[in-house]
């Protein structure tokens, strides 16, 4: 049996990593980018404050800039979190169920 060679090892690592990563901190548009970033924030931040697994919703509409709801993996709780223009998470709010 052959193992995989220290560079054939290293691109294949290389792969993943890349596959793991959110397409949209490659788009070429600076807002997409931003945007990825800002949800990346409001996720981690709501993580933090209740302690468990959230996620971007993605039924709600949201008009506003700078807004991102949150949804709290299983549960019922839902988040409003408002970034600076750099995409850095600045507000939270708990909506109500």
């Amino acid at each position: 049996m052959r193992f995989l060679t220290r560079p054939a090892l290293l691109a294949c690592m290389a792969t993943l990593a890349l596959a793991a990563c959110d397409p949209a901190e490659f788009d070429p548009d600076p807002d997409v980018r931003r945007d990825a970033r800002a949800n990346r924030t409001c996720v981690k931040a709501v993580k933090d404050q209740v302690g468990a697994p959230a996620q971007q919703n993605a039924t709600l509409p949201v008009v506003e800039v700078n807004q991102y709801i949150i949804d709290v993996i299983g549960a019922s709780d839902r988040w409003m979190c408002r970034t600076d223009d750099d995409g850095k998470a600045t507000q939270l709010y708990q909506m109500d169920s």
